[in-house]
């Protein structure tokens, strides 16, 4: 039974390694020389002009959360275009129920203005 869960873990355990092997030997055998000049959080060339915990505005927000829901939209339709012939009219409708009530909250933000940037 624990059997058929070991590639999973293998998967994860190798994963989990991919990501803190190659932090770990960059911390032991890279070089070590800090001045100040170097850790100063900008390296850009001028000091910073506003103070770096300013607040965005909310439409930064807006926008990704509306880019998070038209890709969750495309990441619904892959499947179920894949099946479409074996699941009928009741699907195509349920979905284009699904796509209308996207649509209705997109037209919303647009006409609220979400989508303009000035």
């Amino acid at each position: 039974m624990l059997a058929e869960y070991f590639p999973i873990l293998l998967f994860i355990l190798v994963g989990i390694g991919v990501g803190i092997v190659p932090m770990v030997l960059g911390k032991l055998l890279g070089p070590s020389r800090p001045n100040p000049e170097k850790l100063s959080p900008y390296e850009c060339g001028f000091e910073a002009f506003e103070d770096a915990r300013m607040k965005f505005d909310v439409r930064y927000y807006l926008v990704a959360i509306l880019f998070i829901l038209f890709d969750l939209e495309i990441a619904f339709l892959f499947p179920w275009a894949t099946v479409i012939n074996e699941i009928g009219f009741p699907g195509f409708l349920s979905m284009m129920i699904f796509l209308a009530i996207l649509v209705v909250g997109f037209v919303y933000e647009w006409m609220k203005g979400a989508l303009e940037w000035e």
